[in-house]
């Protein structure tokens, strides 16, 4: 597939959604996108993608569909999940399906392999199911509607399933850490030594981009992430030196941490109503034992991660400071 003269970004205004728009942009396509809030200068339409509307209509003409739209937390109502993850990606491939595009892209997530597991996720490993974590299952079921709309031939379609992404702008793994730093809500269980699969936004870009323009990216799944996982005691030790701390963020062994993490869930989120990112799903992810296999994407597309750990981190400081957020 060459450039689109034109793509349709749901989730416009998310973290991954402006980003891959930009880079579109800059590759010379027309861009259109719709979230909850309409931005004017971006083209981006005001609409609620878990329900049915004239959104859809926004795809017809546009040679790319991507589907970034879903809830980015780990601590949200399982109808939401429902709703909005699963709910949109149905939504979202019927609007390219009837706008005529010539390929849907599906940003999926790792959390679709579940959490418990011992050696990298290739991506024919198992997904999520019953997983106990709604955010997982709801990411895992997302890709269904996707894969069904790709086998009955109505669409072709492609799955990134990302690492952790992050970068200037990211709330999961830049700004809510900060935050919850800040405050001394932040602890790793685990101690410290739980596996991190970080991706670069602009690897993640790379990446995506890979897979929705070859043609050898129709009807398959990739993981896109840095290629290295790192002890989360790693990842996380700048932000803690970002948020004026000196030395490490805490770390705790697993029991202790579940047991901390639980009355800080009752408190914060239940009591106070503060609905904070507290959650057994949060401290879950900071446990993980393996990490993601990204040798499909390196074959099939070609993509090398060219933004190194340190540099990307480098790069978030750098960010977080012109931004006065540290």
């Amino acid at each position: 597939m060459q450039i689109p003269a034109k793509v349709f970004i749901t989730g416009a205004n998310g973290f991954i959604g402006r980003a891959i728009a930009d880079r579109f942009r800059a590759l010379g396509s027309g861009v259109v996108g719709v979230d909850l809030n309409a931005n004017r200068e971006l083209n981006v339409h005001a609409a609620n993608v878990a329900q049915p509307g004239d959104w859809q209509q926004l795809a017809k003409g546009c040679e790319l569909v991507i589907h970034t739209a879903a809830v980015v937390s780990n601590a949200a109502p399982a109808a939401l999940y429902r709703s909005v993850s699963l709910g949109s990606a149905r939504l979202a491939v019927q609007a390219a399906v009837q706008g005529d595009a010539g390929r849907f892209l599906h940003l999926s997530s790792i959390a679709a392999y579940g959490l418990d597991f011992d050696s990298d996720r290739t991506e024919s490993d198992d997904i999520a199911l019953l997983s106990g974590f709604p955010y997982c299952d709801a990411k895992a079921a997302s890709e269904h509607p996707v894969l069904a709309a790709h086998a009955a031939g109505e669409m072709a379609c492609t799955i990134v399933r990302p690492g952790d992404v992050y970068g200037p702008g990211s709330r999961p793994w830049v700004l809510i850490p900060l935050d919850m730093m800040k405050k001394r809500q932040f602890l790793l269980p685990a101690g410290g030594r739980g596996l991190f699969s970080p991706v670069y936004i602009d690897n993640l870009l790379d990446g995506m981009v890979a897979a929705a323009l070859n043609p050898a990216g129709s009807g398959q799944i990739f993981n896109i992430t840095d290629g290295k996982s790192v002890p989360c005691v790693d990842f996380f030790t700048p932000h803690w030196r970002w948020a004026g701390n000196r030395g490490k963020p805490p770390v705790l062994p697993t029991a202790v941490a579940k047991t901390v993490t639980r009355a800080g869930e009752f408190l914060l989120n239940d009591v106070l109503k503060q609905n904070t990112e507290i959650s057994a799903g949060s401290l879950a992810m900071m446990t993980r034992r393996a990490g993601y296999s990204i040798a499909k994407a390196e074959r099939v597309l070609g993509y090398r991660p060219a933004v190194d750990l340190e540099t990307g981190l480098q790069r978030t400081g750098e960010w977080l400071l012109q931004q006065r957020l540290v």
